[in-house]
């Protein structure tokens, strides 16, 4: 069995050296099938809590968050594990700014990512706590989807293309919403 060092790295090199970033954010299900054979097994554990070791410093709780915030999102797209590991995501990315192990990171799309759980929570004053750190730590593109994320949190209280996966009735007004164009990210 690999150390928990080496596997923290393969995740790291996998999604920040193996993959393009259209990769990340994209609905391409060849590349959500790549993801899940990858690290189905690794997301799982994480999800259980059986990697919480991981989280005693910054390149094994990086590699934590994506297992418990991002992975899921690609392995189980559309249903409601998608969202399984956000609760310990959020509070990782939180103790990690608390840390200032986001601040420390040299590179850019580590920072995202480290900061994306913020991004995804439903919580209105996370997502205004996370604007400030966006803008700081990414590059405008990034701040931008943020702040896009925090106005439908602020008009919804919650994300409307969730509504189905997490079986949640729509509001006409969400309802509404969602034919928009950008609605659904």
């Amino acid at each position: 069995m690999k150390g928990h060092r080496e596997q923290a790295s393969q995740v790291l090199a996998f999604w920040f050296s193996e993959t393009l970033p259209h990769q990340w954010f994209g609905k391409d299900l060849a590349f959500d099938a790549l993801v899940g054979e990858r690290f189905l097994g690794l997301t799982r554990q994480a999800i259980a809590g059986e990697l919480d070791a991981w989280s005693a410093e910054p390149t094994g709780a990086l590699a934590l968050v994506l297992l418990l915030d991002q992975f899921p999102r690609q392995i189980w797209r559309h249903t409601v594990m998608a969202f399984a590991g956000d609760r310990q995501a959020l509070a990782l990315s939180l103790r990690a700014v608390e840390l200032g192990w986001v601040e420390a990171e040299p590179e850019q799309p580590r920072r995202q990512f480290w900061l994306m759980p913020l991004m995804h929570s439903e919580d209105l004053a996370v997502q205004e706590a996370a604007l400030p750190l966006f803008e700081r730590l990414t590059d405008p593109r990034t701040a931008d989807f943020a702040r896009r994320h925090r106005d439908v949190i602020a008009r919804f209280g919650r994300f409307p293309h969730r509504n189905a996966a997490l079986g949640r009735v729509s509001s006409a007004e969400e309802l509404a919403f969602l034919q928009t164009q950008g609605s659904r990210f």
